[in-house]
């Protein structure tokens, strides 16, 4: 009951912030807004089809796995295997977006990953490993290269002003959130009330990629990206770790970091609100309307010429005090477990103000990619922050696997390891909020220097 009241504060909340967030963004030039409308909306159109068809496969694809009867180690190395992909082939698919074409990876997404749905029809574990590991190689596709082709359009072909990225993209994050809680609807609506099973959000996704693809056959256009004769792969390396380009070093780092924690809470989020017995879909539906008031709130940031070096620090310092928090009332159950009710309701508090520092931190990391990384090596870099990040999340998958069946015949407290592992997000968090002071100083001495050219 109280998850639900919390439910009916925060959509008021998210409209308030987005009507306050909206007021207080610039808006564009006559001469170039219509050109500027057109091409967001050819993005929009793309992208949007792409992240629903992601956003409904998560909320049954542990249910897939467990009806075919596999074991949670089972289900946990299929999801280690996603992220495993994503990091191998993650960076080969960056060098071939940027020689070849980002558009055509963008069109490949939709087949592939309409291929990687069909998979969960099957029950042979080995068809389920090819299916994750066609998706972690999507996966790399959805969080670099459509970005990278929006960031070279508005700024290479249309050369509309830098800060005009942030709109986009804050757009972007607000519009999932709402698309990730009509997923949740139409996946619900699917397995629960039409009674087709937990595959069948998979095959509704199928038809959302296909038109995806199509959608970017004929709405977009090719990056024109500058060819250089030298090795992707060793010019994307020599540029992230050149001694002069630290930024690029920095924000690479942070973000390995800070989405390491991410992947680690969202399969972390349920077991440890288990106790309060919720409603999982409305859980999920706090969490969106949290990422959405995030977006809104950077928005409202950048409206009043707050940098996105202090926007993503802000977030960085959110989820440390999350973390912190639920550390601490997870601490307390360890303590006094009869009490396990009301603290695990101020866990759930804290995972609220993780999810709006998630939703700034989306905005503000895209933006500062887009004028970091250098165009030709755009996809390339991009795939490259997700390798660290993808260790990280598979280490911290295996080592929950380990410590929940492994030392089972231990009796190892479930609680003490939910805290072993806030204690590890709080250790990732505090190191991206010290780079965030060094990206920040960074940038400011760079700045100064340009200024006085």
């Amino acid at each position: 009951m109280l998850i639900l009241i919390v439910l009916g504060i925060l959509f008021p909340v998210t409209y308030i912030a987005h009507i306050l967030a909206s007021k207080a963004e610039t808006v564009a030039e006559s001469s170039n807004k219509e050109q500027f409308s057109k091409l967001q909306t050819q993005f929009f159109v793309v992208y949007f089809l792409a992240t629903f068809s992601d956003w409904l496969q998560g909320p049954y694809m542990y249910q897939v796995y467990s009806n075919y009867g596999y074991t949670q180690p089972q289900i946990i190395l299929l999801y280690v295997t996603g992220f495993f992909s994503s990091m191998i082939c993650g960076t080969g698919v960056g060098i071939l977006a940027d020689k070849f074409g980002r558009k055509r990876l963008c069109i490949t997404y939709g087949f592939l990953y309409a291929i990687s749905c069909v998979t969960k029809a099957s029950p042979q574990y080995f068809i389920l490993i090819i299916g994750r590991v066609l998706g972690g190689m999507c996966t790399s596709i959805l969080f670099s290269t459509f970005e990278a082709w929006y960031v070279h359009q508005h700024s290479q072909k249309f050369h509309f002003p830098p800060h005009w990225i942030h709109l986009t993209l804050s757009k972007a994050t607000f519009y999932n959130g709402v698309l990730a809680i009509c997923a949740g609807v139409v996946s619900n609506i699917a397995v629960e009330w039409a009674e087709w099973g937990p595959v069948s959000p998979f095959m509704i996704a199928v038809p959302c990629l296909l038109m995806s693809a199509f959608s970017t056959m004929y709405m977009w256009e090719e990056n024109d990206v500058p060819i250089n004769t030298a090795h992707y792969s060793c010019g994307s390396l020599n540029a992230i770790f050149r001694s002069q380009n630290n930024p690029l070093l920095w924000l690479g780092l942070i973000q390995s970091l800070f989405e390491s924690v991410m992947y680690t809470f969202v399969f972390l989020w349920t077991p440890v609100l288990e106790p309060l017995r919720p409603p999982l879909g409305i859980v999920f539906s706090c969490f969106m309307l949290c990422i959405m008031i995030g977006s809104s709130v950077h928005s409202f940031l950048v409206a009043q010429n707050c940098t996105a070096e202090y926007s993503l620090h802000t977030s960085c310092l959110l989820g440390l005090i999350a973390f912190i928090l639920s550390a601490g009332a997870t601490g307390m159950v360890c303590l006094y477990p009869h009490y396990i009710g009301q603290y695990t309701l101020v866990t759930f508090i804290a995972f609220l103000l993780y999810e709006t520092a998630v939703g700034m931190y989306f905005p503000a990391i895209g933006y500062l990619r887009s004028q970091i990384i250098p165009e030709q090596y755009r996809a390339s870099i991009a795939n490259c922050y997700r390798v660290p990040m993808n260790v990280f999340t598979c280490m911290s998958l295996l080592w929950l696997k380990n410590i929940t069946h492994v030392r089972k015949e231990f009796s190892f407290d479930a609680t003490v390891s939910s805290l072993k592992v806030f204690l590890m997000c709080i250790s990732l968090l505090f190191v991206a909020l010290v780079l965030c002071k060094l990206l920040k100083r960074e940038n400011e001495s760079v700045k100064l220097m340009m200024a006085s050219v």
